[in-house]
C-alpha cells in the first residue's frame, strides 16, 4: 500500500450553490491526514476531471444538493474515461440523493454515496477504505 497521503479533488458541480457541506467535508478530511483539494462552486466535470488529473488525485468527491445527480455523475464519468483516469480514481458522492437513484449510481460506477446525515467520520472512513481497496487491486 501507498505511503502517500490520500489525495481528494472535493467538488461542487453545475448550478448547486450551496458548499458549506462541501467544507465541512473537506475540513474532515484535512484533520484525517488527507490532502484535498476543493474546487468551488459551479465547476464543470471537465474542470474537475482536469483538477484530479493534475494533482494526482486518488479520489473525487461530489457534494449533490441539486437533484442533477443523474445527469452531472454520468458526464462526470465520461470526463474520466475520457482522460484516463476511470478505475484508477475513485469517485464518491454525498448529499441529497434517492436510495433508488444510489443504486443506479452504483451501477454506473460511481463507488459510494454517502447521504447527507452521514458524520464527518463516517466519510473519512468512506474515502478512505474506498481508496485503500483500489490501491490493494492496484
Amino acid at each position: 500500500m501507498s505511503s502517500r497521503p490520500i489525495r481528494v479533488v472535493v467538488a461542487k458541480l453545475g448550478l448547486d450553490g450551496h458548499d458549506r457541506g462541501a467544507k465541512i467535508v473537506a475540513r474532515a478530511l484535512r484533520d484525517a491526514g488527507m490532502e484535498v483539494i476543493y474546487t468551488g462552486l459551479h465547476r464543470k466535470p471537465a474542470e474537475v476531471v482536469a483538477a484530479a488529473v493534475q494533482e494526482d488525485a486518488d479520489a473525487i468527491g461530489v457534494s449533490i444538493l441539486s437533484g442533477a445527480q443523474m445527469s452531472v455523475f454520468p458526464r462526470l464519468i465520461e470526463e474520466m474515461k475520457r482522460a484516463g483516469i476511470w478505475g484508477d480514481v475513485v469517485l464518491i458522492g454525498g448529499g441529497l440523493v434517492p436510495d433508488e437513484e444510489i443504486v443506479e449510481l452504483k451501477r454506473l460506477g460511481v463507488h459510494d454515496i454517502v447521504g447527507q446525515d452521514a458524520t464527518p467520520e463516517q466519510v473519512v472512513t468512506a474515502v478512505r477504505d474506498a481508496v485503500e481497496a483500489r490501491r490493494a487491486h492496484a
